[in-house]
C-alpha cells in the first residue's frame, strides 16, 4: 500500500512539474509564425546565402562577403560593400551598390563580382580595386537577361524588347509591344516551367524571345479600389486582365530569335501557332541551333524540334512522347558539357520522371535514371568525371536526396550528408564541391559542403532551434492506403499542444490536393505550416494528408483524377477521416477543413459532399467551375468543357450550394487574376438561390493570396472562424 501510494504522489508530482513547466514556456502568436508577422524572420531557422565562385565557396550578406574553406569551414573577408562602393567611386547613397547578397561571381578564372546599384551594372575587380566593367541599367524594365560571355543584356520596357551591348548600345528591337502584344516575358500563363521569356544563346551574340499576342484573348474586368491614403483618386478604376477561360479562345505565341551584331530578327517557322504550346526553350553549345518542346493544345502529344537560329527553319523532329491523358514537359533538355552531340532529356514516359540521353539525331543512348521514384532537379555535371548530380526522392517519397549518377553506366550514389530529410545542392562549377542544405522532421537546418566524388561531407553550419523556450507541439508522420485500396498514402498530424491522450479534441483537416505540390516530407516539423502550430497551441488537432493527385509520386499516381477533379482526392481525404475516426482523442462531431485555391476548392467539395462529415470550413480563393479556369491547367486535367461535359458537371460546386450544412467562409483576394472573383460570386448567388448561408471576406486590393502584414489579418480571421464555430 505503501509503495502504491508513493507511486501516486511521484506521479501527482511529476504531472505537477509538467503542467508547471508547460505554463513557464512561451506562447506563439501570429506575429511570430505568420510571414507577414513582425517577428517572423526570428522565428524561422537561421540560413546561409552562399554562392560558388568556380570551386571557391563564398557567403554573402547584406554588407560582407566571405570566402569559405570547403573543409574546415572557416571563413575570411573578401570584401564589404563599403569597399566595393570606395573602389567603384560611388559616394552618393543614391548611386552606391545594392545589399551584396544579391551579388554574382559570374567568371571561374577572374576575381569579378557583378553587383548593381539604381543606374548600373558593375563588374568590380575585387584583387586590383577597381570597376573592370559598367553598363546603364534600366530600372523600369519589366523583365530582363544578361548574359555573362557578350556582357548584352535583353530587357523589356513599355512592352518593348531592347537589347544593350556590353558597350552601353542600346538598340530597340520592337515597336508594337502593347498590353496586347507581350515581347520577352512568361507565356502560357507560367505552366510547363516557363518562368521567362528571354533566352541568350551560350554566347550571348543571338537572343531567343517570346512574343505572345494576347488581343483575342476575352479580357476579365478586375477592379482597383483606391488606397486610403490615395487622394489623388476618388472612384474605383478598372484593371482588367486577359484570362483565357477552357474551352475559350488563347493567346497565340511565336519564338522570335534576334542577332545581335545586325539587329536582324526571324521568327521560328513552326507553323499554325494556334494550335499549340511552346515550352522548353533551349540552345545547342554552339549557339546556332534553337531547341523547343511543343505541345498540342489537348496536350496529349509533346514534341522536340530543332531549329536554324539564323534562317528560323525547322530542322528535325528529335524527340515525340504522345499519351492518351497527357503529357507534361517541365524542363529543357540540357547538352553534356564534354559532348556537344549529346543531351539529357526528362520524361515521364516510364511512369516517373527520369532522365535519358539523347544525340542530336534522335537518338536515345541510354536511359540514365530509373525506378519507381522521381528526379526533381538537374543541379549540374561532374565534367572531369563526367557524372550528373540530381536530387530525387529514391531513398523515401516524402524525402528529396542528392546524389551522383554516372553517366556511362548509370551507377548512381546517393552523396549527401546523413540521408534523412529534404536536401537542397548547389553545386561548384567543377561539379567537384556541393553545398548541401538540409533539414529533417527534428532539425530546423544543417549546411555540409559535400566532395561529389569522394562523397565526404563537412559540417559548415548548425541552425539553432529558433522554438526554443516556445510551447511546441508534436508532429507525426504516417500512413495510411488510399481509397484504391493499394496506394500509400503520407499524412502528418499535429497534435495539440499539452496532449492529453484521454481528451478529444477538435480537429482540423488542412487539404490542398491538387498537382504540382505536396504537403508532407520529412523537413522540419514534417515540413508543417506555421498556422498548424497557432491552432495546436489553441487545442486544436491537425491533420494533413498528401492525396492522389499531388506531387513526386509518379504519373499514375497524379493522372488518377484525370476528368474527374476533386472526385478521387475526395474519397482519399475520406479515407483520412475513417483513420480520424479510429482515434480515442479526435473528436469527430467537431472536424474542421481548410484549404486555399484547390485546397478551397476541395473544401467546399468535401463540405458539400459530405455535409453531415465536416461541421466548419473555411475555403481561400476556391475554384467552384473549372470552366471559369484558365485554358492550360483546366483543360491538362479535365479536358474542355466541349468535349467532357459530364466531368464539368460532376467536379462543378454550383449545384452542390443546396447541400451546404455547417458554417463555411469564403476568403477571396478581390483583385485574384488566378481564381477570378466570379468564383465565388457564382457560388454565393447559388446559395442565395438555394436558401443556404456561406460568409464571405474579401480582401481590397489582393490578388490569388494576401500579402504582407494582411496575411496575419487573413489567418486571424481563419484561426477566430474555427474558434467560434467548432471549439
Amino acid at each position: 500500500m505503501g509503495n502504491l501510494m508513493n507511486r501516486h504522489i511521484f506521479l501527482w508530482v511529476f504531472l505537477w512539474f509538467m503542467a508547471a513547466s508547460a505554463q513557464e514556456l512561451k506562447q506563439f502568436t501570429l506575429e511570430d509564425l505568420n510571414f507577414g508577422g513582425t517577428n517572423y524572420e526570428k522565428m524561422i531557422p537561421q540560413n546561409r546565402t552562399l554562392r560558388w565562385w568556380g570551386d571557391q565557396l563564398v557567403r554573402m550578406a547584406d554588407d560582407t562577403c566571405w570566402t569559405v574553406n570547403v573543409t574546415s569551414g572557416r571563413e575570411k573577408v573578401l570584401f564589404t560593400r563599403a569597399q566595393i562602393n570606395q573602389w567603384a567611386g560611388l559616394d552618393a547613397d543614391s548611386t552606391q551598390v545594392n545589399g551584396l547578397e544579391g551579388a554574382l561571381f559570374p567568371y571561374s578564372d577572374q576575381s569579378l563580382v557583378l553587383v548593381t546599384n539604381n543606374q548600373e551594372r558593375l563588374l568590380v575587380d575585387f584583387r586590383r580595386h577597381r570597376v573592370h566593367w559598367r553598363q546603364p541599367l534600366c530600372s523600369a524594365a519589366q523583365a530582363s537577361a544578361w548574359n555573362e560571355k557578350s556582357r548584352a543584356v535583353a530587357f523589356v520596357q513599355d512592352d518593348n524588347l531592347f537589347v544593350t551591348d556590353n558597350q552601353g548600345n542600346t538598340r530597340q528591337v520592337t515597336t508594337d509591344g502593347s498590353r496586347d502584344i507581350v515581347y520577352g516575358q512568361s507565356v502560357h500563363r507560367n505552366e510547363w516551367g516557363i518562368d521567362g521569356g528571354l533566352f541568350w544563346n551560350p554566347q550571348g551574340t543571338r537572343l531567343a524571345f517570346y512574343r505572345m499576342d494576347q488581343s483575342m484573348v476575352t479580357d476579365y474586368p478586375l477592379v482597383d479600389v483606391p488606397e486610403l491614403d490615395d487622394s489623388t483618386r476618388v472612384i474605383a478604376t478598372p484593371a482588367p486582365e486577359k484570362y483565357p477561360m477552357a474551352g475559350q479562345s488563347s493567346h497565340v505565341v511565336t519564338v522570335g530569335v534576334m542577332d545581335v551584331a545586325t539587329g536582324d530578327t526571324v521568327y521560328l517557322r513552326a507553323g499554325d501557332p494556334t494550335d499549340r504550346y511552346f515550352t522548353n526553350i533551349a540552345w545547342n553549345p554552339a549557339g546556332s541551333v534553337v531547341y523547343v518542346m511543343e505541345l498540342n493544345r489537348d496536350q496529349n502529344d509533346c514534341r522536340l524540334n530543332s531549329y536554324d537560329a539564323i534562317t528560323g527553319d525547322l530542322i528535325a523532329e528529335l524527340y515525340r512522347e504522345t499519351h492518351s491523358r497527357y503529357v507534361e514537359p517541365q524542363h529543357p533538355i540540357t547538352f553534356l558539357p564534354w559532348d556537344s552531340t549529346r543531351f539529357v532529356l526528362w520524361s515521364e514516359k516510364s511512369g516517373f520522371n527520369h532522365l535519358y540521353l539523347y544525340d542530336t539525331s534522335g537518338h536515345e543512348v541510354r536511359q540514365l535514371t530509373s525506378g519507381p521514384w522521381v528526379v526533381m532537379d538537374l543541379l549540374g555535371f561532374d565534367t572531369d568525371n563526367q557524372s550528373l548530380i540530381i536530387a530525387a526522392n529514391a531513398d523515401s517519397p516524402i524525402q528529396q536526396n542528392l546524389y551522383r549518377v554516372e553517366v556511362a553506366t548509370g551507377t548512381i550514389t546517393r552523396i549527401d550528408e546523413g540521408g534523412r530529410g529534404w536536401h537542397n545542392g548547389l553545386l561548384s562549377h567543377s561539379g567537384h564541391w556541393m553545398v548541401d542544405k538540409y533539414q529533417e522532421p527534428d532539425v530546423p537546418r544543417n549546411i555540409a559542403v559535400v566532395d561529389t566524388r569522394q562523397g565526404n561531407s563537412h559540417r559548415y553550419f548548425t541552425a539553432a532551434d529558433p522554438w526554443q523556450g516556445y510551447a511546441v507541439p508534436q508532429y507525426r508522420c504516417g500512413t495510411i492506403t488510399a481509397a484504391d485500396d493499394s496506394t500509400t498514402l503520407y499524412y502528418r498530424m499535429v497534435m495539440p499542444v499539452d496532449f492529453d491522450p484521454t481528451k478529444k479534441y477538435p480537429t482540423v483537416v488542412y487539404v490542398y490536393g491538387g498537382p504540382h505540390a505536396h504537403n508532407v516530407d520529412a523537413a522540419w516539423h514534417y515540413h508543417s505550416r506555421s498556422w498548424e502550430t497557432y491552432m495546436a497551441q489553441r487545442g486544436y488537432l491537425l491533420f494533413i494528408l498528401d492525396n492522389r493527385g499531388s506531387e513526386n509520386r509518379g504519373r499514375d499516381f497524379e493522372q488518377a483524377t484525370f476528368r474527374r477533379l476533386g472526385q478521387e482526392e475526395m474519397r482519399d481525404q475520406m479515407r483520412g477521416v475513417d483513420f480520424l475516426r479510429t482515434l480515442p482523442y479526435v473528436d469527430s462531431t467537431r472536424l474542421g477543413v481548410h484549404g486555399w485555391s484547390y485546397g478551397g476548392f476541395m473544401t467546399i467539395s468535401l463540405m458539400t459532399n459530405h455535409p453531415d462529415v465536416f461541421k466548419v470550413g473555411v475555403a481561400g480563393g476556391p475554384v467552384i467551375d473549372w470552366k471559369w479556369y484558365e485554358v492550360m491547367y483546366g483543360e491538362r486535367y479535365m479536358d474542355t468543357p466541349q468535349t467532357n461535359p459530364e466531368g464539368y458537371a460532376l467536379t462543378s460546386l454550383l449545384s452542390k450550394a443546396g447541400d451546404l450544412r455547417g458554417r463555411l467562409q469564403i476568403i477571396i483576394g478581390l483583385n485574384d487574376p488566378t481564381v477570378v472573383p466570379q468564383h465565388a460570386y457564382s457560388f454565393l448567388k447559388a446559395c442565395i438561390a438555394a436558401g443556404t448561408q456561406p460568409d464571405f471576406f474579401v480582401y481590397p486590393g489582393q490578388g490569388h493570396n494576401m500579402r504582407g502584414h494582411q496575411s496575419v489579418h487573413l489567418h486571424e480571421r481563419i484561426t477566430r472562424y474555427f474558434d467560434d464555430y467548432l471549439k
